[in-house]
């Protein structure tokens, strides 16, 4: 297949590498892509948002399928675009986007499909915003309404700090205050073709910048899978999937479906294993990063095949997909300061060396070329992924990996993934 992958970060990148590895090779250009992405692929300079630019070239160069990575393409509707055309596309139209778009509009989703979740106030006013505060007490949830690549909540139990954060995103829209839930997180990806939804592999993934979950939230500061614990919880993973597929995936595509905004793409559940059952935190509308770093390179199920069928309405069709039984870790290397201001144009070396550790790949986040050099571009610059027979043996060759790659001034987790380690 001829397929385009919209984006520039290293979940573009994993999609990328796991496309690449069947047979028989498929002819894959990124738009736009990164200096990383550029040393697997051809990349294109085109604007990911612009939906003329991405289907007039899907329709010039023959494309097959495109595969929409990050959030902001499907909020200004390129997926509509490319399917008024009759291009197959993987990725919601920006009326089953607002999923993730707005917050508001998932939790009126989540409730008249039935689905746990956490209560919610909408507040359009910091007058609105303090009232909701009072009325569920601390901890306090404070979420920015719209996208705000990752850093719009904020978890605390000061209040003035959720007073600030309110503050800060009213500035650009309404906020959530949320109920607080607690228990462990899980990330759920689950493809769906409008009607029907077929699971990846759990992964649990780390939002605060430092060891221990101390510091800010990010982007997130890697990610796990599989995840050995829900054995106990749920007697087998298969058992937590169901339920989730049951309670939550199912209600939600088919109340979409139901308001004539059917969701062609991927679902990714953010859950939270409460006392009271599971909960959704929250909804995003493509995969996530990092999480997708560590579950697709544990499928054994041909990517391509399933994205088509989710863009052409036939998951149906297909049986579940099948992984392996490695562990994957990954931990993402970041820029001096991030997530506030992070330091770029420094060099990055030792990628090679990083690269033949056994059972590592690096995908690019954030990276450009100068020369032979690459040099950090952003916050997040490098997903460093590991597999191994277990945990211990994954975490090993993931901060191996890491111990070989320079950047000054950069920073990371010691801690991904060793609770399951041990």
């Amino acid at each position: 297949m001829r397929i385009l992958v919209l984006g520039s970060g290293a979940r573009e990148h994993a999609i990328i590498t796991a496309l690449l590895r069947e047979e028989p090779r498929h002819h894959v250009v990124a738009a736009p892509g990164n200096a990383g992405i550029a040393a697997d692929v051809p990349v294109v300079p085109l604007d990911a948002t612009d939906a003329s630019s991405v289907t007039n070239y899907a329709i010039e160069n023959n494309i097959d399928l495109v595969v929409i990575g990050p959030e902001a393409p499907l909020v200004a509707g390129v997926a509509d675009a490319l399917r008024t055309r009759g291009i197959p596309v993987f990725g919601p139209g920006k009326a089953a986007a607002a999923l993730e778009g707005s917050k508001t509009f998932a939790k009126h989703i989540m409730e008249e499909a039935g689905v746990p979740t956490g209560r919610a106030v909408r507040a359009g006013t910091l007058a609105e915003a303090r009232a909701a505060l009072d009325e569920f007490g601390a901890p306090y949830v404070v979420k920015a309404d719209g996208l705000a690549a990752g850093k719009g909540v904020l978890v605390t139990s000061e209040r003035p700090a959720a007073v600030a954060h309110a503050t800060q995103w009213l500035q650009h829209g309404s906020v959530l205050i949320e109920e607080f839930l607690d228990g462990a997180e899980v990330s759920l990806f689950l493809l769906s073709d409008g009607h029907t939804v077929l699971p990846l592999s759990p992964a649990q993934d780390y939002k605060r910048l430092g060891d221990n979950d101390a510091g800010p939230n990010t982007g997130g500061m890697g990610a796990y899978s599989p995840l050995p614990w829900l054995d106990a919880e749920f007697g087998s993973e298969q058992a937590f999937v169901d339920e989730v597929i049951d309670t939550i995936a199912l209600p939600t595509v088919r109340r979409l479906a139901h308001e004539d905004t059917p969701f062609i793409g991927l679902l990714y559940c953010g859950l939270i294993l409460t006392d009271a059952g599971i909960r959704v935190i929250e909804f995003n509308a493509r995969f996530g990063d990092p999480e997708t770093q560590v579950v697709l390179p544990r499928l054994l199920t041909p990517l391509s095949g399933l994205l088509l069928a989710a863009a052409t309405g036939s998951l149906g069709g297909l049986a579940r997909p099948e992984f392996s039984d490695e562990a994957c870790v990954t931990v993402v290397l970041a820029s001096e300061n991030y997530p506030e201001a992070p330091v770029t144009g420094r060099v990055i070396s030792g990628l090679d060396a990083a690269s033949a550790v056994p059972g590592v790949t690096i995908a690019h986040a954030a990276t450009a070329a100068r020369g032979d050099s690459f040099v950090a571009t952003g916050g997040r610059v490098l997903s460093v992924v590991a597999t191994g027979s277990g945990f211990a043996e994954a975490r090993a060759r993931a901060y191996q990996a890491l111990g070989e790659i320079t950047l000054a001034g950069s920073q990371f987790r010691t801690d991904i993934a060793a609770r399951v380690a041990g």
